[in-house]
């Protein structure tokens, strides 16, 4: 992201295209305010009415899951309306290695994550029902925040308290967050009940509601309150409205954080980043529990398939946290995947079997597979072994899938399952001793 232009669009001048959230790039309190203007009042803009705006946007959450954003607001909205006091919180912990967008986000247009933040806490109740609001974010982001969180507490009805996200890749989950915001580990929980719904459930606030949104997720909500839900759906398609942050790394001239619509072209996403420095044979996209999707000379047709979860389905991808990852030809894409596999296996809460047992049994027999490719594998292979550890990888993510403390085994299984088969071609030449990239594709 970059300091906008002396251009920038104001209040009364909606921005314009894609350039929305990067547009807004500002980190001082009053430029923000020169730069966007003030929010709406709560008479103007009352709770409900926030509520239906996210609706009528079709607003879904930028972290991964894309949950609606109008429905987690309208369920806090009847917690309160039942006597509960809720909590907010701001999720900026990006536990995705791949991903940057959020601190990005946090680092360049901090102010619009707070005037979110802000909108949100309005619609589930304000100071009034007694709802608190926290910024989730690592330590070093929070310690580069401290001036912006302190300007604001001087204007915000509620102000943000921050929590420190540990450094960990489950840690961004929605139980975790509530959990830490409680004042308890951020490990997270069986996915039912939600915590969006019924709270951390912690002796320190025992049941209490607590809505989770992604940073990028509340950054969008600042600007649809101050232009409308038609401006919103002005930018991407009827499946995919508004725009999305990406952060596109790997094979591409110019690796960043980039915003484009929803539903934009897959080779549109790469030309934002300066397009591909070589041949291409696949992209990881969603991040780390996404999936593959072949692309280059090996599947032309992908380069225009639109970046949505309607069109990235079949390959067992979405767009998820936002990010892409291109896969140079000379790369094995087994080996790739057995990477992220193994780096996932490390990240366990340690809560359940599928993660302490699954997740390094399905990392070993990739890793096993794609060494088989190499040209100087660690150990000797038979075909039969190999097909063995294949059989393997598929019954245990079949075990594994859907039986987790939390989504953390079931995401690392579609990663599995993913490269399984966008790379068959791949299984099948190092069952063969061999590599495609090792001889070209």
């Amino acid at each position: 992201m970059s300091a906008p232009a002396e251009t920038a669009p104001s209040l009364s001048t909606p921005p314009e295209g894609s350039a929305r959230l990067v547009a807004c790039a500002t980190r001082d309190l009053a430029g923000h305010l020169a730069l966007v203007g003030p929010l709406p009042g709560a008479a103007e803009l009352p709770a409900q009415r926030v509520v239906e705006l996210a609706l009528e946007a079709g607003l879904t959450g930028r972290g991964g899951a894309a949950f609606p954003a109008g429905r987690k607001l309208a369920a806090l909205l009847g917690a309160r309306a039942r006597g509960a006091s809720p909590v907010v919180v701001a999720n900026g912990a990006e536990g995705e290695p791949a991903s940057s967008k959020d601190h990005a986000l946090l680092a360049h247009a901090p102010h619009l994550v707070l005037d979110g933040l802000a909108l949100a806490v309005r619609a589930v109740g304000g100071a009034a029902g007694g709802t608190g609001a926290h910024l989730y974010a690592p330590v070093e982001v929070l310690r580069c925040l401290a001036p912006v969180l302190a300007e604001r507490a001087a204007v915000d009805e509620v102000s943000a308290e921050p929590a420190v996200a540990p450094d960990r890749f489950v840690a961004g989950q929605s139980s975790a967050v509530a959990a830490a915001v409680a004042g308890g580990p951020a490990l997270p929980r069986t996915p039912w009940p939600p915590p969006r719904l019924v709270g951390s459930g912690t002796a320190r606030r025992p049941g209490r509601p607590t809505l989770v949104m992604n940073v990028e997720t509340l950054a969008h909500l600042a600007l649809l309150a101050r232009h409308g839900a038609a401006w919103f759906r002005s930018a991407g398609t009827a499946d995919e409205p508004g725009t999305r942050l990406v952060t596109v790394s790997g094979a591409v001239r110019s690796p960043q954080v980039t915003e484009v619509p929803g539903g934009a072209p897959l080779r549109d996403v790469l030309a934002r980043a300066g397009g591909p420095t070589e041949p291409l044979t696949a992209l990881l996209v969603g991040g780390y529990h996404g999936g593959w999707v072949p692309y280059g000379e090996r599947a032309p047709h992908t380069e225009d398939l639109p970046h949505s979860r309607a069109a990235l389905a079949p390959w067992g991808a979405d767009p998820g946290a936002g990010v892409v990852i291109a896969l140079p030809a000379h790369a094995c894409g087994l080996r790739a995947g057995a990477d992220v596999v193994r780096y996932l296996a490390g990240q366990t809460a340690g809560q359940c079997g599928p993660c302490v047992n699954g997740l390094p049994t399905l990392a070993e027999h990739l890793a096993a597979l794609a060494d088989a490719g190499a040209r100087e594998p660690s150990r000797p292979h038979s075909r039969e072994g190999l097909q063995r550890r294949v059989s393997e990888l598929h019954r245990v993510a079949g075990l594994v899938e859907g039986r987790g403390a939390c989504h953390h085994p079931s995401g690392s299984v579609r990663l599995v399952r993913s490269t399984l088969m966008t790379f068959a071609d791949d299984v099948q030449a190092h069952l063969a001793g061999g590599c495609l990239a090792e001889v070209g594709r």
